[in-house]
C-alpha cells in the first residue's frame, strides 16, 4: 500500500495503518489537556509521541513545525486540524515554526515563486492565523529564502538510494526527490540553531517526508539530530460518504473559503444515518455513526464534548431527526465560515507585522 503526499490513493483503513506504517496508536491521556480532535478519536496515531509529552510536562525545549503548500487559492478541513494541533503545541510550550513550501510548488505544480509568494501572504498564512495560530508566537519563513534548508538537502541525497527512494514514494522523478530532500531539511531545520526534540502534524498522506527524515536521521548520527516526532489525523469524510473530500466531487466537500449559502447547502444534501421513514427513525432510532453531518459536528462544528454525546444520544434514540440536525449544522457552518473571513481580513491587514527569518 503506498499514501504519497500527491494524494494518489486513498486509505481505508487506519488500524491497517498503524500496523503496516509501524506508527503507534494515539491514547489521549498521554497529553495534559488534549484538544477537541485529540479527545475524539480524529487524531488517531503518531512517532514518538512519548518525548514530546516528556517535553510537555517537564518544560524541556521542543519545536513545532508545519508547511504551507501556497498552490491554490482555498484550503480545506485537513488544515484546519493541522492548526489546531499546531496551536495544541504551541500553546505547551513549543517553539512554532511555519514554511512556506515555495520551492515544492514550483516543482510539483508549476507554480512561480513569485506566485507561490503572492498567495501565501495574501491567503494561506492569514487562513492560517484565523484558524487559531498565534502569530507572534510564529517564526515563519519561505524555503527558496532559507539556503540551511537547502544545504541539508543536497546533504541529505548522498543518505538515500534511488531504490529507498522508491520504497517509500512509489516513484521517484526528480522533482519529486528535490521536493522530499527539501522537505526533510525544512523538518530539521530547527535544529541547527539548538538539538532539541521537535513534532510535525499532519495528515497520514505526509507520512513519507517523516519516514524519510527518521531515516535520515538515522544516518547523519554525528549531526545529533533527534529525530522528529509526528502527529496525524484521520481525514474529514466527503459529506456523500467516501473517505476523504475531493475537489472532484464539488457537492461534497466544504473548501475554506466557501460561500455559507453554498456550504449549507451541500450540507442538507449530505448522507446521514437516517431511516426510511420518519415513523421508523422515530422508533429505532438513526444510524448516527453513518451520518456525515454527525462526522462534521465531530471534528469541526461542536466544541462540547457532553453536548457532542446528548446530540448522539438524542439521534440514536429518535428524539431528533435528520432535518434538524441538517439545519442545525447549517447554522454552526454559515456561523464559522464567517468569522473564518472576518479572521482572515484581519489577519491580512497585519501581515507586514508577522515574524519572518530574515536570511543573509
Amino acid at each position: 500500500m503506498i499514501i504519497d503526499p500527491w494524494g494518489s490513493e486513498l486509505v481505508a483503513d487506519y488500524q491497517r495503518i498503524i500496523k503496516e506504517f509501524g506508527l503507534e496508536e494515539f491514547k489521549a491521556d498521554l497529553f495534559p489537556e488534549p484538544n477537541t480532535i485529540m479527545r475524539r478519536g480524529v487524531v488517531f496515531a503518531g512517532r514518538d509521541l512519548g518525548i514530546i509529552s516528556k517535553c510537555i510536562k517537564e518544560k524541556k525545549k521542543f519545536y513545532a513545525l508545519s508547511g504551507i503548500m501556497p498552490s491554490g487559492d482555498k484550503i480545506h478541513f485537513g488544515n484546519k486540524m493541522v492548526v489546531e494541533n499546531l496551536k495544541y503545541f504551541q500553546e505547551h510550550g513549543a517553539k512554532t515554526y511555519i514554511l512556506v513550501a515555495d520551492l515544492e510548488a514550483a516543482a510539483t505544480r508549476g507554480v512561480t515563486l513569485e506566485e507561490a509568494r503572492k498567495r501565501a501572504l495574501e491567503f494561506h498564512i492569514p487562513a492560517y492565523i484565523a484558524l487559531g495560530l498565534d502569530p507572534k508566537k510564529t517564526i515563519f519563513y519561505f524555503q527558496s529564502e532559507n539556503k540551511d534548508v537547502m544545504h541539508l538537502g543536497y546533504e541529505f541525497a548522498k543518505k538515500i538510494t534511488l531504490n529507498e527512494f522508491k520504497a517509500i514514494y512509489g516513484s521517484a522523478d526528480p522533482s519529486r526527490i528535490m521536493s522530499a530532500l527539501t522537505q526533510a531539511g525544512d523538518i530539521l531545520y530547527p535544529q541547527l540553531e539548538e538539538r532539541m526534540p521537535g513534532i510535525i502534524p499532519v495528515g497520514i498522506d505526509q507520512d513519507p517526508h517523516m519516514r524519510l527524515t527518521r531515516d535520515i536521521v538515522s544516518r547523519v548520527k554525528s549531526k545529533g539530530f533527534f529525530a522528529p516526532s509526528s502527529i496525524y489525523h484521520k481525514y474529514t469524510p466527503s459529506l456523500d460518504g467516501g473517505l476523504k473530500m475531493s475537489k472532484s466531487k464539488p457537492m461534497s466537500a466544504i473548501d475554506l473559503p466557501e460561500d455559507p449559502q453554498i456550504a449549507c447547502k451541500k450540507l442538507t444534501r449530505a448522507l446521514t444515518g437516517g431511516r426510511a421513514t420518519l415513523e421508523e427513525q422515530k422508533k429505532l432510532g438513526a444510524e448516527t455513526e453513518k451520518c456525515m453531518v454527525f462526522e462534521m459536528y465531530k471534528q469541526h462544528l461542536m466544541e462540547n464534548d457532553k453536548e457532542l454525546q446528548k446530540r448522539f444520544d438524542d439521534s440514536k434514540k429518535g428524539r431528533i431527526l435528520c432535518g434538524e440536525c441538517k439545519q442545525d449544522a447549517s447554522a454552526r457552518m454559515k456561523e464559522f465560515l464567517e468569522k473564518f473571513s472576518k479572521e482572515m481580513e484581519k489577519a491580512r491587514k497585519n501581515i507586514d507585522k508577522l515574524k519572518f527569518i530574515e536570511f543573509k
